[in-house]
C-alpha cells in the first residue's frame, strides 16, 4: 500500500465513522505506523463534507500555506511550502492536487488531474463491484411450482448473477417431501437447466432443514 492510499482509507473513515471517532484515532495511527514505519498521528479539523473528484482543490485553488506532498509514485517528499509545492508541479508539468483537506498541514499529491481522476473512479467502480459481490442474494423456489414461476425465477437469478452476485437457491421442501431427496434433488437440478448465464458451483447441494440449498456464482 502506497502512503497517499492510506490516506485516502483513513479520510473515508473519518466520514464514514464520525461517531465512532475513538476507534478512528486507533486505527489511523496502526495504519501510519504500517506506512511510514511509526506510530504517527495528526490534528484533524472540525468535519467537512468528504472532497469529491469534482470538489478537489487544484493547483492556485490550493489556499494551505503548507503541504505534505507525494509524489507521482507515491513517495513522501516531505512538508513544503504552497509556492515551493506550486513550483515543484510546474517543474514537473503536473497539478498539484489537495487530497485530504482535513490533515495538518493538508495532504497533496503531485499528479495530472486526468490521471487522479481515472484512478479515483477505477477505485470507486472496483469498491462498488466488491460490495456487490460480497452480498449474497437468495432465491426461493417450490418443487411443486408452475414452469412459468419457475422461469421467472430463472430470469430474476441472472440477473443477479450478471450483476457479479453469489447466489443460495432455496428448494423449499414441505412434509414428507423433505425425506424424497432423489425427487427433490431432481426438481432442483431441472430448476438449474433453466439458467442460461453461465455460473460455476461454489457448494454442493445440501439438505439444510426443510430445504435443499445450493450455491452458484457467474463463471
Amino acid at each position: 500500500m502506497e502512503y497517499w492510499q492510506g490516506l485516502e482509507i483513513l479520510e473515508k473513515i473519518r466520514y464514514s465513522s464520525y461517531n465512532q471517532n475513538k476507534c478512528f484515532e486507533y486505527v489511523k495511527v496502526m495504519l501510519l505506523g504500517i506506512l511510514e514505519g511509526q506510530a504517527k498521528a495528526w490534528n484533524l479539523q472540525e468535519p467537512q463534507e468528504l472532497i469529491t473528484i469534482d470538489k478537489a482543490r487544484i493547483n492556485n485553488q490550493i489556499t494551505a500555506p503548507e503541504l505534505r506532498i507525494i509524489d507521482e509514485k507515491g513517495l513522501n517528499l516531505g512538508v513544503m511550502s504552497l509556492d515551493k509545492a506550486l513550483a515543484l508541479a510546474k517543474e514537473r508539468g503536473v497539478d498539484l492536487i489537495e487530497i485530504v483537506s482535513t490533515a495538518k498541514p493538508p495532504v497533496a499529491r503531485l499528479i495530472s488531474f486526468d490521471k487522479y481522476r481515472y484512478q479515483r473512479e477505477k477505485a470507486e467502480k472496483k469498491e462498488r463491484l466488491a460490495m456487490k459481490t460480497a452480498s449474497v442474494k437468495h432465491i426461493q423456489i417450490s418443487p411443486r411450482a408452475a414452469k412459468n414461476d419457475l422461469e421467472n425465477k430463472a430470469r430474476q437469478l441472472e440477473k443477479f448473477l450478471n450483476e457479479n452476485h453469489p447466489i443460495e437457491i432455496r428448494l423449499r421442501l414441505r412434509g414428507r417431501e423433505k425425506y424424497k431427496k432423489e425427487w427433490a434433488s431432481g426438481k432442483l437440478e431441472e430448476f438449474m437447466k433453466m439458467i442460461t448465464v453461465e455460473y460455476k458451483v461454489l457448494s454442493k447441494a445440501k439438505f439444510v432443514g426443510k430445504s435443499l440449498n445450493v450455491q452458484i456464482s457467474k463463471k
